[in-house]
């Protein structure tokens, strides 16, 4: 009897896991956000069947959506980022400072994005060399960025329209392919890359490793603290591109650039799919999931209900994903 139960055990375990156990937490979590945007298009339809909104979505999503992507990576190996988007404010005034001083464009480029890659690394020096939380260390950091940038714009914003800027400001948010902004077409390229690092490196495989459990990542050779701190550097350096991309769509520089995007980014990671216990997640789940955000953000408007019941809908987001996961994390554990 106990040999025909662990011939069983032994095949169970060697069967490849069935689509529903690989990507049932996905499907299960993006359906909150589609029936969410069912209710919409029957509460708005004439909003929600115009191309006119999606357009919109296409200009105003990746404003946060492009942080949300690789801060899936940091939530996959078991770690949070709230400082993001003090970097964002910090990296593009490094570009505006750099760009005023010596007229060139591409020189600010690079200066804010070496900048916000640092402050990442930064990030994740400090969570792995002191053992120090992420939840705690990024908000502290995040005041420390955001308090940098506002004595060293002395809280004024710097106006971006300059017709030298005029190139990089069509290259950045310019409409392009059927009229579709080009921060958009950013976001794909930052989802395709990401995703061929996270599905096709060994890098990628470490991230999974590291969230999933950071002992038998440590036994089976991985640095653990090194792919979190390169992480916290991706997630740096994408904040940095993201400040660019916002300031560049308004064509001005503001001190508060960043504040307001932080619970849409972690909304669009949870809502795509990705386990807040670490180890399970996608980027490709992440960008339906930020879109999903965006969606809901007009809808509320569109349907005609008070624009201040914004954050309960994504508070109810957050705490539906998260009891979802828990609840298919256990299901597929059995």
């Amino acid at each position: 009897m106990s040999e025909k139960k662990d011939s069983k055990v032994k095949n169970n375990s060697a069967r490849p896991p069935s689509f529903w156990r690989r990507f049932g937490m996905q499907f299960g979590i993006w359906s909150v956000g589609i029936v969410m945007w069912l209710i919409f298009v029957v509460t708005a339809s004439e909003a929600f069947t115009s191309k006119d909104i999606y357009l919109a979505f296409a200009s105003s999503t990746p404003l946060f959506a492009l942080m949300a992507i690789p801060l899936t990576l940091i939530v996959i190996t078991g770690e949070i980022d709230l400082s993001f988007p003090a970097v964002m404010a910090l990296a593009t005034a490094s570009f505006a400072k750099i760009y005023s001083g010596t007229g060139n464009i591409w020189l600010g480029f690079a200066v804010a994005l070496i900048v916000g890659t640092l402050c990442g690394y930064f990030n994740g020096w400090l969570v792995t060399w002191f053992g120090i939380p992420s939840l705690v260390i990024t908000i502290g950091t995040g005041f420390l960025f955001r308090g940098i940038e506002l004595a060293w714009m002395n809280g004024s914003g710097v106006g971006l329209t300059d017709e030298k800027l005029l190139g990089v400001a069509n290259l950045l948010t310019g409409r392009s392919f059927f009229g579709i902004a080009n921060q958009f077409w950013w976001t794909v390229l930052a989802t395709i890359v990401l995703w061929f690092v996270l599905n096709r490196t060994q890098f990628g495989a470490h991230v999974f490793l590291t969230g999933d459990n950071k002992i038998s990542a440590q036994l089976m050779g991985v640095n653990v603290n090194r792919v979190k701190r390169r992480t916290f550097a991706i997630m740096g350096f994408f904040a940095a591109f993201a400040g660019l991309v916002a300031s560049f769509e308004v064509s001005y520089f503001w001190p508060t650039l960043g504040e307001g995007l932080l619970m849409n980014s972690i909304a669009g990671v949870f809502l795509g799919g990705t386990s807040v216990f670490g180890g399970i997640g996608t980027v490709t789940g992440t960008f339906v999931g930020s879109f999903i955000i965006g969606a809901i953000n007009a809808g509320i408007v569109a349907s005609g209900i008070n624009a201040f019941f914004t954050q309960v809908f994504f508070g109810l987001v957050i705490i539906l994903s998260v009891i979802m996961q828990a609840v298919i994390s256990k299901r597929i554990k059995r």
